[in-house]
């Protein structure tokens, strides 16, 4: 080998030992894939596909860390397209027009087929899934999408139906299993050395059925462990150790996730806009879908906000419709106004309150008569039944307000919403103090 090649073939050496774990121990080809054995066995249909040199359109729908991008290479691999990917969160429309463009003309010129890979193609605006739409029609891409979230709510409808979707599901402890005694005995840097594993059911553990992130903690652990000592000892403590002394050592399906989204909904509830908007920036910075945030803010703006601000529902809810036309990372702007207000804003469960407890009745008592000057009478005998009669139209009355009895019979008195004396709820509870001559 020529010296110059040789030279070449050492920094390419270098740079692949450089890699992270989950990147040097990626498979190659589809038969080294761990896991999947419904939709990558031989007979499966899409390998069936495959075997004929037909690659479908297709979106893969499933948890972060299955191998949703490494099969999507793979399967242009096998049938020789070229391989092109662009990220939803970063990319825009002049990014997917321009590969677009290429991509007809490899088809036009050299008969070449392009796999377009999309990751977290939920996070497409309408513009960009259009643009995509046309592509695939007119046969220029085959498109590969990849989402966690359900694409039959985020994906357009022709463009979906365009696609095959296939679910991968969440690697299995077996498959975890696998994939770290396959890097222990394969990789380029953990072969040199003989390791002990006792904390290897901590891995599967804090994997959580995501091969990268069990790769990443295992090579965490690794870099951590005594390496003078033979064999080299990995464990439960040290794997324990390591996941908690990460930061970013995020799972999105994990225990940590569903504290973070807690401190964060109390800190907004607890009217503390700093340590709201530092939980948000763990959430974003950790890849948490920006929607699943933005339902969380409509839920609290009724249930924590509620008739104290009443606007604040109206802001989550526009809040909710900006992110999902524009996606990260200027999401995280509106993400961050709204944030910022609901924390602000004065605070009343009443109306939360309330249902729950008109709830509790009705399935404790079940639903009571309905008084029969309120029932609807649209035919002559529900008349003669005296159905509506006596009831008195509050706009022919002072004030436009009657005091009228509304509730059933056996729950005459009964309160179930009682106003808080916080923001605007406030004037409500003056006013309805008011006018029923009853005390708060």
């Amino acid at each position: 080998m020529p010296a110059n090649q040789d030279t070449l073939f050492q920094q390419k050496q270098v740079l692949r030992d450089n890699q992270p774990l989950a990147e040097r121990c990626r498979p190659q080809s589809l038969s080294e894939v761990i896991g999947h054995e419904g939709v990558l066995a031989e007979k499966a249909p899409l390998r069936l596909q495959l075997s004929s040199g037909y690659l479908p359109s297709i979106i893969f729908w499933g948890p972060p860390g299955v191998g949703k991008t490494t099969i999507s290479f793979l399967l242009a691999q096998e049938v020789g397209f070229r391989f092109k990917a662009l990220s939803a969160v970063s990319s825009g429309v002049k990014d997917v027009k321009e590969i677009l463009s290429e991509a007809r003309k490899q088809v036009e010129f050299y008969g070449k087929g392009t796999a377009l890979f999309i990751d977290e193609i939920h996070r497409f605006n309408k513009a960009q899934q259009d643009a995509l739409l046309q592509a695939v029609e007119r046969g220029d891409v085959i498109l590969i999408g990849a989402t966690t979230e359900n694409p039959s709510f985020e994906v357009n409808a022709p463009l979906l139906s365009r696609c095959q979707v296939i679910k991968l599901e969440p690697l299995s402890a077996e498959h975890l299993r696998t994939i770290i005694r396959h890097a222990l005995q394969n990789d380029v840097l953990l072969k040199k050395y003989k390791i002990k594993l006792p904390g290897e059911e901590a891995l599967i553990h804090y994997g959580g059925g995501d091969a990268r992130r069990t790769l990443n903690l295992l090579e965490i652990t690794f870099q951590m462990a005594d390496k003078n000592k033979t064999p080299v000892e990995i464990t439960e403590e040290l794997v324990q150790l390591a996941a908690a002394q990460n930061p970013m050592y995020y799972d999105k399906k994990g225990e940590y996730h569903y504290d973070t989204i807690s401190a964060f909904i109390k800190s907004v509830r607890g009217s503390d806009p700093d340590a709201a908007m530092y939980y948000l920036a763990v959430m974003l910075e950790g890849g948490d879908d920006p929607l699943f945030i933005a339902r969380r803010l409509i839920i609290l703006a009724s249930e924590d906000i509620g008739n104290a601000e009443p606007y604040a529902l109206s802001l989550a809810n526009a809040a909710f419709d900006a992110v999902h036309k524009i996606g990260m990372p200027e999401a995280r702007i509106i993400l961050a106004q709204a944030t910022a207000y609901l924390a602000s804003v004065p605070k009343s469960n009443a109306a939360y309150l309330a249902i729950d407890a008109a709830l509790a009745e009705v399935r404790k008592n079940g639903p009571q008569p309905v008084p029969l000057h309120l029932r609807n009478a649209p035919t002559k005998l529900m008349k003669e039944l005296d159905y509506g009669a006596g009831y008195q139209y509050p706009h022919d009355f002072p004030g436009h307000f009657t005091a009228a009895d509304y509730l059933p019979e056996k729950l005459k008195g009964r309160r179930f919403y009682q106003p808080g004396s916080q923001g605007r709820e406030a004037g409500l509870k003056e006013r309805l103090e008011t006018i029923w001559k009853r005390k708060g």
